[in-house]
């Protein structure tokens, strides 16, 4: 499964700075409401926090792909957001974050939601493709690797 094909151009944002695991949930959010104005900045910040209520969806390596799944969404939505310097997280190594990887959901998608965290998981374990994304200057240029990947 190929990246871009449910992350498009206008849901990657490269170098952007925010300084606190709240503040980067509520910028995916906004970015996912430009998506889908259907949908509150504060619906879909509440399903990625009641995610996180979970436990951190930090994965480690400096990468988080936090997700929530929201009724009346009709098909799967991606995001993915890096920050110019890592942030806490809590991720699971303990280590600061700054590749982050946002899925919203349909609420009765489990399986697909399963399989694109998988994916998604399984290219970020990739070194060299994760150093690309980090040196992103712009968001055209973090497209571009996303559409090579």
């Amino acid at each position: 499964m190929k990246l871009n094909s449910f992350i498009s151009k206008d849901c990657t944002k490269a170098a952007v700075l925010f300084h606190s695991k709240k503040r980067i949930l509520e910028h995916i959010s906004f970015v996912a409401h430009q998506q889908r104005p259907d949908f509150s900045e504060q619906e879909i910040l509440g399903a990625l926090l009641n995610r996180e209520k979970l436990g951190s969806t930090g994965i480690g390596r400096g990468i988080a792909i936090p997700h929530g799944r929201l009724a009346g969404l009709d098909k799967s939505l991606a995001i993915l957001i890096v920050n110019q310097e890592a942030i806490e997280f809590d991720a699971i190594d303990n280590k600061p974050v700054d590749i982050f990887v946002a899925l919203l959901v349909p609420e009765d998608e489990c399986q697909a939601h399963l399989k694109t965290l998988a994916a998604i998981a399984d290219k970020l374990k990739d070194k060299l493709f994760c150093k690309q994304l980090r040196h992103a200057t712009c968001d055209e240029e973090l497209y571009a690797i996303i559409d090579a990947a």
